[in-house]
C-alpha cells in the first residue's frame, strides 16, 4: 500500500467498494473514471487521483475492471479477511448491529454481546445471548477480538473503553456521543447520530434562506 493517504480519500473508499459491488451485481465488467465519477458524484480526475494513491489499476482507453478494482479496494480496506467483534450495549443500536446482515457479509463477525442491565443479560439477540459485562475480561482472555462496538451511555463510555483496551481490543466503533481518550496504539471511529441530524438541519435551513 502507498504511504500517507489523506483522511478524505480513506472516507471515500467504502463508497467505491459499495458502488463497485453494485456494478458487479448488475453485470458491469468495466467502467471508465468518467462513468464511475458520474455515478458517485465525483470528477473523473478525483476518481483517478484517489485510486492512484494505491497503485495504477486502470488501463488507458479501457478504464477499470470492475471485479479487479472491487477486489483491490476490498484488500485495501481489509475486508478480504474476517474481523471479530464484540458489541458492548444491548440496546437499540447494539441490537441493530447484531442483527444486520451486511456486517457478516463484509467479514465483520459478531462474537458476543455484553450489557450491565440484569433485564437484558441472558436475552437472545439473533444467534447470541447477551452476556454480563462483568465477564468481559475473561471473555477477551479466551477469544481473539479485533473490534468493539461501543453502544453505551456517555457516563460509562470512557470506563468501558479503558477496560477494552486494557484487555487488548484497540479498535473502537463508538456510538456514544463523547470524545474518547485512547491509549497509544488504539483507534476509534465515532458515529454521533445527533450530529448527522444537526448537519442535515443546517443544510435544510441554508436552502430555505
Amino acid at each position: 500500500m502507498a504511504g500517507y493517504v489523506s483522511e478524505a480519500v480513506i472516507r471515500r473508499l467504502p463508497g467505491y467498494y459499495r458502488h463497485l459491488k453494485e456494478l458487479e451485481a448488475e453485470g458491469v465488467r468495466q467502467i471508465s473514471s468518467q462513468e464511475l465519477g458520474e455515478r458517485m458524484k465525483l470528477t473523473a480526475s478525483q476518481i483517478r487521483q484517489d485510486i492512484n494513491c494505491f497503485g495504477g489499476f486502470g488501463r488507458q482507453g479501457y478504464g477499470y475492471s470492475v471485479p479487479e478494482l472491487r477486489e483491490h479496494i476490498g484488500k485495501i480496506l481489509g475486508i478480504d479477511q474476517t474481523h471479530r467483534m464484540v458489541i458492548i450495549g444491548a440496546g437499540n443500536i447494539g441490537r441493530a448491529v447484531a442483527l444486520s446482515d451486511s456486517f457478516p457479509a463484509n467479514g465483520f463477525q459478531t462474537m458476543a454481546l455484553f450489557d450491565t442491565d440484569p433485564k437484558k443479560i441472558g436475552a437472545s439477540i439473533g444467534a447470541h445471548q447477551v452476556q454480563d459485562m462483568a465477564t468481559i475480561a475473561s471473555f477477551l482472555a479466551a477469544h481473539a477480538v479485533d473490534i468493539a462496538v461501543l453502544a453505551v451511555p456517555v457516563a460509562i463510555a470512557q470506563q468501558v473503553v479503558e477496560t477494552l483496551t486494557a484487555n487488548g481490543v484497540n479498535a473502537i466503533w463508538n456510538f456514544a456521543p463523547v470524545d474518547l481518550k485512547l491509549p497509544a496504539g488504539a483507534t476509534a471511529v465515532n458515529v454521533h447520530l445527533e450530529e448527522g441530524l444537526e448537519i442535515l438541519s443546517f443544510k435544510m435551513k441554508a436552502k430555505g434562506e
